[in-house]
Formats: structure tokens, sequence, C-alpha cells
């Protein structure tokens, strides 16, 4: 009597790896061996580089903002100082397209940081 095999779900499971590997360079993407090391490569990187697209994400728009704050005279880290005493809750996202987008409303930000940050500085030399 021959051995069961369970052929449908194997070839079943092999057909979906083959699948995910298609585009694979040279046997990675014809023989199962090696397209199932390959693929299970590829999730990992897949997963992983979810989770630092956030954060390459978040340092363009400090690059945006810092450029646009700049141009008002005031430095990126300075600007993130008079937003918190000004008690202005922003996230960069939002400042980053407000700064591409609607220069006035941006300007109208950066100077309401100054203005908190000229009342600290006049509070701590007070």
């Amino acid at each position: 009597m021959p051995r069961a095999t369970n052929s449908p779900a194997s070839r079943k499971r092999r057909k979906r790896v083959l699948l995910r590997a298609k585009g694979f360079r040279g046997f990675r993407s014809k023989l199962f061996r090696y397209a199932k090391d390959a693929v299970r490569k590829a999730m990992t990187y897949e997963y992983r580089d979810r989770k630092r697209r956030k954060g390459q994400f978040r340092r363009l728009w400090t690059q945006r903002i810092n450029a646009a704050v700049r141009a008002e005279g005031l430095t990126y880290s300075r600007f993130i100082e008079g937003l918190k005493a000004a008690g202005i809750e922003a996230d960069r996202k939002i400042l980053s397209d407000l700064a591409i987008t609607d220069a006035a409303a941006f300007s109208a930000i950066v100077a309401q940081a100054k203005k908190a940050l000229e009342a600290k500085a006049s509070a701590v030399s007070a």
C-alpha cells in the first residue's frame, strides 16, 4: 500500500510559495526548496520595513519642518520648544503638510511659537 502524502494540500502549499517567489532571480523562483527560504526571508524584511517606514516618514517631516522654520529665522528645536510653550499640539505630519501647502498658516504658527519663546525667556530672566 502506498503511503498517504496529502498531495492536494502539499501541492497547494508549494504553489502558494512559488507564486510568492515570482520575480525572484534564478532557482529561488523555480525550485520549492530554495523559494521557501527566500520567501521566508522576504517576509521578515517586509515586516521589519513596515515598522521602519514610520521612522523614515517622521524624519522626512522633521526635515521639511526644519527647512520651513529656518526660512522664518528659527531652528527646528527652538520651534518645537516654542510650540510646547504655546500649548500647540500639532504633530509633525500636520506641521509638515502645512509648511508645504499653506505657508501663511504655518507662518502664523511660527509667530505664535516665537511669541511663546519670548514670553518664556522674559519669565526666566525676571
